[in-house]
């Protein structure tokens, strides 16, 4: 790592941090590409190898599903735009996908040190100078440019896209319905009154909530009042 510094950790609630950097879409400033959406900010260590090229290609192939949602995505790797370009055509090939939203070059580590991607573990996932690789990072970014989900994932392990878009169907529906939800929760499931919620609130805005503890408390929520019904 040399004489990296790292900096505050981010955490669930942080602001996510302003960037400017150089995309395969161009020059962009973060919070202003945002626009006020959603954001799946994801990394992955390099171009050209096997597990980013599969990840990539799903992200491709989901990206509709997420921009209905009103949510845009935005790859990272430390490489540089014109080595992204060149990959890119291998996506899409392979996977049978057409890849449209930017993938950042941070050649520099700029972006992962600030996002704190970088791998310590893997002695492995390292350039030819030695310096570290990202990880595989995800962050879920609302609107406010909070952080609402981070996940991590070791260099040889590919990620579940179709997790992803649960969790921003979570948060979203969450936000909405005042709910959260349950182990394994997909659209149209039962979800769960929020804690904060009290009687006799509770069942005037839940007429079919369903007590199994005073603490637990469940609720029919049809899929098209989740945002997956777009």
């Amino acid at each position: 790592m040399g004489s990296y510094e790292r900096p505050e950790p981010l955490r669930l609630g942080s602001k996510a941090p302003n960037f400017k950097a150089e995309t395969t879409a161009g020059p962009i400033d973060f919070h202003e590409w945002a626009a006020g959406g959603w954001v799946v900010l994801f990394s992955h260590p390099e171009d050209y190898t096997p597990v980013c090229t599969t990840e990539l290609g799903a992200f491709a192939k989901l990206e509709p599903e997420f921009a209905k949602r009103g949510v845009k995505l935005i790859g990272l790797s430390a490489n540089t735009i014109e080595s992204h370009g060149g990959w890119i055509k291998d996506i899409n090939e392979i996977s049978g996908s057409e890849l449209r939203f930017p993938i950042i070059g941070d050649k520099q580590r700029q972006v992962a040190l600030m996002y704190d991607m970088i791998d310590q573990q893997d002695a492995t996932n390292v350039d030819e100078k030695g310096q570290a690789f990202t990880i595989r990072s995800v962050f879920i970014i609302d609107p406010k440019h909070t952080i609402r989900t981070i996940l991590s994932y070791p260099a040889s392990t590919g990620r579940n896209t179709a997790e992803v878009l649960r969790i921003v169907d979570s948060l979203q529906t969450g936000d909405k319905h005042r709910v959260t939800t349950p182990i394994n929760w997909v659209p149209g499931d039962d979800v769960i009154v929020h804690p904060t919620i009290k009687s006799p609130e509770a069942e005037k805005l839940f007429p079919k909530m369903q007590v199994v503890k005073p603490y637990l408390r469940f609720t029919p929520l049809p899929k098209d009042q989740t945002s997956a019904h777009v």
